[in-house]
């Protein structure tokens, strides 16, 4: 009897330490500096330095990525190394995954620079202040309005300047993404 509990404790032990493993997300800007078709991965670097190997998965959607509709039906849809990129990723352990990839360079999402007047994370959307005084509101996506825009500090968020990407969809311009501005 006391063999068979000191075996059920022990594999509780090692599952325990199994579910401890914390599940994070995220997202990180950098730039693509590998696609790996074979290993279905992109290599982002970060300003900082440091290199992160994103796996890429189907329901891994890219916004902003332009390009024929051939493009599209590749690996990465239209990504290319050197593009600035947003990747909303989750983690578990050491495994890093892309939800979504903003391309936001040059020849990805349109860029807003303003002023935000109210986040609402409940209802998805970002309203601002431009330059010229339009006020202005963006739906968020849902990884954007879990995500984006966390390093605004509580209670600053009506003052926040900030730099909005996103697209044009259905009329509603839609932010895939924002950021304190610098």
């Amino acid at each position: 009897m006391l063999k068979r509990l000191s075996v059920i404790m022990m594999l509780m032990a090692l599952c325990w330490a199994a579910l401890a493993v914390e599940q994070r997300h995220g997202i990180l800007v950098g730039v693509v500096l590998r696609l790996d078709a074979a290993a279905q991965t992109v290599v982002v670097k970060l300003a900082d330095g440091t290199e992160h190997a994103f796996h890429f998965v189907k329901r891994t959607t890219v916004h902003g990525a332009q390009g024929s509709a051939a493009l599209a039906r590749d690996a990465f849809h239209g990504l290319k190394e050197g593009s600035e990129v947003a990747v909303h990723y989750t983690a578990k352990g050491t495994e890093e995954t892309a939800g979504e990839i903003d391309n936001i360079g040059k020849d990805g999402l349109k860029v807003a620079e303003a002023t935000v007047t109210r986040i609402d994370r409940g209802a998805k959307t970002l309203a601002v202040k431009t330059a010229d005084g339009t006020e202005e509101t963006y739906r968020l996506t849902d990884s954007a309005a879990k995500d984006a825009g966390k390093d605004i500090a509580e209670g600053a968020e009506k003052s926040a300047k900030v730099t909005v990407y996103y697209t044009g969809e259905a009329g509603h311009k839609v932010a895939h993404f924002f950021k304190r501005a610098v």
